[in-house]
């Protein structure tokens, strides 16, 4: 990409052409070393890369269609909510930057040390409250502290939505983050001192007709233990491993509900195609002498799958599970017969 020269550098290389002593090779040797001075602010230290940046913002975008499902089925409405940025700031800039009242809930990032907040703006908060209330979910502009029944509301909203910040973050660590108190004054919720660097995630949220942000403000001191992992190769990495343990979790789960017809089979008899048209209700069938020593066939969906001796528990008819039966392909049965045949 070309660089646009300002007017003194305009200047500067026409008066040398004119002279005769412009050299192509200096001037791109000055710009070059004007290219290396970069400006710092000691005041604020950037504490966090732009890969771990681009890392941060992906792992919270999943957060994000998470949380719309959830408060989607939780309120009846529909809902969106998005990631609108993530920046790098000092604890003191965040505090300034939101309104007073608001919601602020400190949670406890547990395995991790410290605490983060997840600020929720006024109108979404009432927005939810009304909603649940039985209300059309109207967008209202009201700027008091919460009852403590609206409290108890909030709370049940925010640990719901905890849930979803801790499956986002499960490819890097198992986070467990946990409610701790419900702040509305932004002063009552200093976490870390106020030059501290902190990662700030908007999430732009929409419920009906209201708009309003979701900040999740999470300081430098306390996700520096897993600062390494916050890269996108190593974000990647996890998910390819992680997929077959997910989809085998997620497939056990399923499995384990399945519900399946067993039957015991106690013996088989030879009936001709007349006897069996001409069965009534009420008709007895003679079936092979069997004793209690003898072994009958446990069955799972009409497929033997081990042998069984009959009992009793109680007042109920049991049976105990014995061997497997080795389950043998039709195809192989099939192939076995030919080569007999043959």
């Amino acid at each position: 990409m070309t660089d646009i020269l300002s007017q003194d550098e305009i200047d500067q290389l026409l008066s040398a052409i004119s002279s005769g002593d412009a050299q192509q090779e200096d001037f791109s040797a000055t710009q070059a070393e004007q290219k290396k001075v970069k400006i710092y602010d000691f005041k604020r230290p950037d504490k966090f890369s732009k890969d771990q940046i681009r890392t941060v913002q992906m792992m919270h975008e999943t957060f994000a269609r998470l949380t719309t499902t959830a408060l989607s089925a939780k309120l009846r409405a529909m809902v969106s909510v998005h990631v609108q940025s993530v920046d790098q700031l000092t604890y003191e800039e965040f505090i300034r930057s939101i309104p007073n009242p608001t919601t602020l809930s400190l949670i406890n990032m547990d395995p991790l040390k410290g605490s983060a907040i997840l600020e929720v703006d006024p109108s979404i908060t009432f927005t939810i409250i009304d909603r649940l209330f039985g209300g059309a979910g109207e967008h209202a502009k009201l700027t008091r502290e919460l009852t403590d029944i609206e409290m108890s509301v909030v709370e049940g909203i925010i640990v719901h939505i905890l849930g979803n910040l801790r499956e986002a973050w499960s490819t890097v660590i198992d986070l467990r983050p946990r409610l701790g108190t419900i702040e509305t004054n932004p002063q009552f919720a200093q976490i870390v001192p106020p030059n501290e660097m902190v990662m700030l995630i908007t999430l732009e949220t929409k419920i009906g007709e209201s708009e309003g942000m979701m900040n999740l403000c999470i300081p430098y001191i306390t996700i520096e233990p897993i600062i390494q992992k916050l890269s996108a190769q190593y974000w990647f990495s996890s998910i390819r491993r992680g997929e077959s343990e997910v989809n085998r979790t997620m497939i056990q789960s399923r499995l384990d509900n399945v519900q399946v017809q067993i039957s015991v089979e106690i013996g088989t008899v030879s009936l001709g195609f007349k006897d069996i048209m001409n069965l009534k209700v009420g008709n007895i069938i003679k079936m092979p002498k069997t004793t209690v020593r003898e072994e009958f066939t446990f069955k799972v969906e009409e497929r033997a799958k081990f042998k069984c001796r009959p009992g009793r528990i109680g007042s109920r008819l049991a049976v105990q599970i014995g061997e497997p039966v080795i389950d043998i392909p039709d195809e192989l049965l099939i192939g076995n017969r030919s080569e007999e045949e043959g």
